[in-house]
């Protein structure tokens, strides 16, 4: 992980002390609702459809076992709706009908806060109330933590992959890259006002976990014919109303030049990004409407900051290597038996126990560039809990875990689960007696019921539709393990609205929500990809028909996997089978249940 200097600590502990005395001088009538908006903003802080969400920044999505701890503890002593909040909530509940979320079960006792895991790999908070909201500030400090830039429209926290500097297909760790952009990104005087938000991926594998064609700009780490280290630069991708696939724009990048010409396509969109219209405002759309002028626009901008102004962010190797020590990986007292000898007494411990932990290996555990290692993922998705979310307890146990089995560091995954990066491999076994226990340890990855979804409606103020009771409704329809490992990798994502939190454009189903007359609709897409090895190339879904009710959605799922299974060859994936026989029996078998669910009311 990156070790925090002296300058990070002080950087962020002014930070959290600059936010505590401007919400004094807001508590105290002192500064105006407008012009306190844009200072809690640019340190993470929303005011959404009950209360104020919190946007924790985690760069790249590592965290160790003390920052999950303080995490906890927020989740805990500070995620909790007070009494008015609880009965405006009581009052929707009322209007739209039970729903279990996380650490608030609407319409029963309040339970234990929360926190909320999402696709950019940071942390958020549902319930904080803003005068509490700068001991958190605090508190997050503590353990080197941070709001900073996780809103606005500027550069945000900056993703990857979470087995960057562990992946068996890794090119280079991109974790160095990130950290060195996350420090030129932050505060940028220039970039604090773009025309709308601002998202950077990077990956540095063969296979791209990080869904960087989806990004306004996506880094590619790649060797050239001659072995030398650049990126393959992709810009304008995106989802929201207008899902688009970045466009290549370089090949091929030196590595020491990225940030140099990143602040040339940054520069070119805050010239000519449109500030009139927030839904054209993003930079893809600048991209499909310019083509090769906005890439030749870069590139001119690009040669003045190169030949005019010196390259002044010219990444050096001195600075590079200085970075990259900060990711050293942990020493560990692995057993040094040959690693073909551990897994054959894995896997035959695997036959001994039971068909859990044989499934639990083949989903939940991946390969790792050590051979002695092994990543896990521990899974947060079940009944009865919002996906992406998990409670101060459970954040607690996921720290033991990471204390116990790997080096103390977890990742937050693309997915809302989070990663063990360095468990050896003799040590499964005993990973995956404590995980079961802990209760993460159900073999569902990149299953069905391993699902992303954004709060939505519950929640958000910006959402048309619910997407937790959808989530709970199709997840607590298959439970059954011999049925959802028949099914195979199926990515489902669901989205409360447009803006496309939950990412329902690349997944192999997506559902989002709508509005049609003031009340809740749901599209069903088929066919998305966001780019990982299972998927193929980034593509959106297709949708299957008219908009479905929410009642008539889980009986839709169930008759497109229905047909999945009725038209799969032997060992073929959902994706695979869609893509083969194409939408019209899916688009059929979804009708006619919309039909079946008509006739039965």
């Amino acid at each position: 992980m990156y070790q925090y200097t002296e300058f990070d600590r002080h950087f962020v502990q002014a930070r959290a002390d600059q936010y505590r005395d401007q919400l004094t001088r807001w508590q105290a009538g002192e500064l105006s609702e407008d012009e306190f908006k844009p200072l809690r903003l640019q340190n993470g802080w929303y005011v959404q459809r009950y209360a104020p969400m919190l946007r924790v920044a985690v760069p790249y999505g590592e965290l160790s076992s003390a920052q999950v701890r303080v995490l906890a503890k927020i989740a805990r002593d500070y995620d909790q709706p007070n009494a008015e909040l609880f009965k405006d909530a009581q009052a929707k509940q009322d209007l739209l009908g039970p729903v279990v979320t996380g650490g608030l079960s609407i319409g029963s006792k309040l339970t234990a806060g929360y926190a909320h895991f999402t696709t950019r790999q940071n942390i958020q908070y549902n319930w904080i109330p803003l005068d509490k909201s700068a001991d958190v500030m605090d508190l997050l400090a503590s353990v080197d933590m941070h709001g900073i830039q996780t809103s606005g429209n500027c550069i945000r926290n900056i993703t990857s992959d979470e087995r960057a500097g562990i992946a068996a297909d890794e090119i280079a760790d991109p974790r160095p890259f990130g950290e060195i952009l996350r420090q030129w990104s932050t505060l940028h005087p220039e970039f604090a006002y773009l025309p709308r938000k601002f998202k950077i991926a990077i990956s540095g594998a063969l296979e791209d976990r990080a869904a960087t064609a989806w990004h306004d700009v996506g880094l590619h780490l790649i060797r050239n014919a001659e072995g030398e280290l650049g990126f393959k630069v992709l810009v304008g991708g995106g989802m929201g109303r207008t899902p688009i696939i970045g466009t290549v724009i370089r090949e091929f990048l030196p590595w020491h030049q990225v940030m140099n010409f990143i602040e040339a396509i940054v520069r070119v969109y805050n010239r000519y990004g449109r500030r009139d219209n927030i839904y054209k405002a993003r930079i893809k759309i600048l991209v499909k409407a310019e083509g090769q002028r906005y890439i030749d626009d870069v590139e001119a901008e690009y040669l003045q900051i190169m030949e005019h102004d010196g390259g002044p962010h010219t990444i050096s190797q001195a600075e590079l290597d200085r970075v990259t020590a900060c990711f050293v990986p942990p020493s560990l007292n692995c057993d040094r038996k040959a690693a073909d000898v551990k897994i054959a007494n894995i896997l035959r411990a695997a036959a001994e126990d039971d068909i859990e932990f044989g499934r639990w290996l083949k989903q939940n555990v991946t390969s790792h560039k050590n051979p002695d290692l092994r990543a896990v993922t521990l899974s947060f998705k079940r009944l009865g809990q919002a996906p992406g979310d998990a409670t101060a307890d459970q954040l607690d146990k996921a720290a033991g875990l990471a204390d116990a089995f790997s080096a103390g560091e977890l990742r937050v995954t693309h997915d809302q689960n989070l990663l063990l990066p360095w468990v050896a491999c003799d040590q499964l076994p005993e990973l995956w007696r404590a995980a079961r226990k802990a209760g993460f340890g159900r073999p569902n990855i990149r299953l069905l019921t391993d699902m992303i979804a954004c709060p939505g409606g519950d929640f958000c103020s910006l959402a048309n539709a619910r997407s937790i009771p959808i989530a709970e409704a199709i997840t607590e329809r298959y439970q059954d393990m011999d049925e959802l490992h028949d099914l195979g990798e199926i990515d489902l994502h669901i989205s409360g609205c447009i803006n496309s939190c939950g990412h329902h454009h690349s997944g192999h189903i997506g559902i989002l929500g709508v509005d049609k007359d003031g009340l809740e609709w749901y599209q069903v897409s088929l066919g998305g990809s966001d780019g990982s090895a299972l998927s193929g190339d980034p593509l959106p879904g297709k949708v299957v028909g008219p908009s479905f009710t929410a009642t008539e959605v889980p009986e839709v799922i169930e008759a497109v996997l229905e047909t999945y299974r009725q038209q799969r060859s032997a060992g073929e994936t959902f994706i695979a089978t869609l893509r083969r026989v194409g939408m019209d029996p899916y688009k059929a078998a979804a009708k006619n249940a919309r039909i079946a669910v008509v006739e039965q009311a």
